[in-house]
């Protein structure tokens, strides 16, 4: 009697999440490779022997040049002559100003490459399929709510098929059977699952608190951003000399002399598991000298383990070796749902 209630539990759970598992698996698989994706949307472009980088003031200016009007927000910066500044900007000339608009510059001679929209790519959709199912506010709860469940379907799958865990990795004949190929895959999986599992409501837990159903009517006002008010060649400079282990990688600009500009990046005494582009943050004011840090070890704890916790989630440590296991692995949830509904269609089916 107890094993046929955690058979319904399990059933009924695993069809409750069973498209939300294919859907994030598929989708995770692709996501693992985001940055090497994302290299692919970068314009091509001949070499010049010993080319210097250009400064970023020059990149800065020329994007300012073809969008006078426009609201440039951040940079992602380049350290190779062979590899794009990325600027995001807000223009009226795209989606009315609403959307950003990604401009590709010349790391030799900041001419302006090429412009795309920031959500216009096949990445892009993968990654708001992803964080929302493509539905806003509803697809992140629905995220929330299956990563509930999809850990009850684990938890109840572990409780019924424990007796044979230990025949399936020790490869005995006798589990290896067609029909047993969800329970076989379940095994080898289990650890990693689980880890998907609980790092992703942990990342969705916001959505079961009052917070997140209260309505904000934000609208973004574009705005037309101010030249640089310093070099920020000279201060990338200085903060080398103050700061030799941190490299910057992404830049948010000031818009007015009272906001800060933050230069996120990364500490080589870090450990391997932070983020290269967001682990530490440095704040410049409007002359361009440092008025505060936020380096990961002067954060929260609460706040490290958040960082942590994505970085995991989304094998975002470790390489390409990494990255394969987490594509090969994630999916196995994919195939789970799949195996799963037949199994559970079968039954209901041929009784």
């Amino acid at each position: 009697m107890k094993r046929r209630v955690i058979f319904t539990i399990h059933s009924l759970a695993g069809l409750l999440s069973g498209l939300f598992i294919l859907l994030m698996s598929l989708s995770g698989a692709v996501l693992v490779f985001h940055e090497e994706l994302d290299l692919l949307e970068y314009p091509p472009f001949i070499v010049r022997a010993n080319s210097e980088i250009i400064p970023i003031d020059s990149c800065y200016n020329n994007v300012q040049k073809k969008f006078p009007y426009a609201q440039v927000s951040n940079c992602l910066v380049t350290w190779s002559n062979q590899q794009s500044f990325v600027f995001t900007i807000y223009d009226s000339s795209y989606k009315k100003g609403k959307e950003p608009l990604k401009v590709y510059v010349h790391p030799q001679n900041a001419s302006i490459q090429k412009t795309r929209g920031a959500k216009a790519s096949l990445l892009s959709w993968f990654d708001r399929l992803h964080s929302s199912l493509l539905l806003g506010k509803k697809g992140e709860w629905l995220l929330g709510f299956s990563a509930l469940i999809f850990l009850l379907s684990i938890t109840t799958g572990v409780i019924m098929y424990r007796k044979n865990a230990w025949a399936v990795l020790t490869f005995k004949k006798r589990v290896f059977k067609k029909n047993n190929l969800h329970q076989i895959v379940g095994v080898y999986a289990l650890l990693f699952n689980l880890m998907i599992g609980i790092t992703g409501f942990w990342m969705q837990r916001y959505v079961f608190k009052k917070e997140f159903y209260q309505s904000y009517d934000y609208a973004h006002v574009l705005k037309t951003s101010p030249a640089l008010f310093y070099s920020m060649d000279s201060s990338l400079k200085k903060l080398k000399e103050k700061f030799p282990a941190f490299t910057g990688y992404v830049i948010y600009f000031a818009q007015s002399k009272k906001g800060k500009t933050a230069i996120y990046g990364s500490s080589n005494t870090n450990s391997f598991i932070h983020s290269k582009r967001y682990a530490d943050a440095i704040f410049l004011d409007s002359t361009g000298n440092v008025a505060s840090t936020r380096f990961v070890n002067e954060i929260d704890p609460a706040d490290r383990y958040d960082i942590i916790n994505s970085q995991v989630h989304f094998g975002k440590y470790g390489g390409w070796p990494v990255k394969i296991i987490y594509c090969l692995f994630g999916l196995t949830g994919g195939l789970l749902s799949i195996t799963g509904f037949l199994l559970w269609y079968k039954r209901n089916t041929f009784k």
